[in-house]
């Protein structure tokens, strides 16, 4: 069963507005919200209405499944991919090249 996880929520949310290069300052501006309810809302310390919801998933390519469950619509956990490339970014560079060939090798062999 989902649950409606604030602060899970909000740093998906970080993390797709980082991924973009967007300011805090910026998105609140986007979607005419104050930077500080904004902020509130990645620190999972406020929820938010349908409206900003969806002007949020808007703005960074989200669904709001995406944004409350790491899921997309077609099952994709958002979640696990981003686990996934924050253990490859904190890899030297020839270790992540090693571990994304073994990828790569794997899912030849499974297709």
């Amino acid at each position: 069963m989902n649950t409606y996880d604030k602060k899970r929520v909000g740093q998906r949310i970080r993390a797709r507005r980082e991924a973009l290069g967007l300011s805090r300052e910026q998105l609140a501006e986007h979607i005419g919200r104050v930077p500080r309810f904004y902020a509130d809302i990645e620190r999972g310390q406020a929820g938010m209405s349908i409206e900003t919801m969806l002007s949020i998933g808007g703005l960074l390519k989200m669904s709001p499944n995406e944004m409350l469950f790491g899921q997309d619509n077609d099952g994709t956990n958002h979640d696990e991919i981003e686990n996934i490339l924050a253990a490859l970014n904190q890899c030297p560079e020839k270790q992540r090249k090693d571990a994304l060939e073994l990828l790569r090798l794997f899912l030849s062999a499974v297709g």
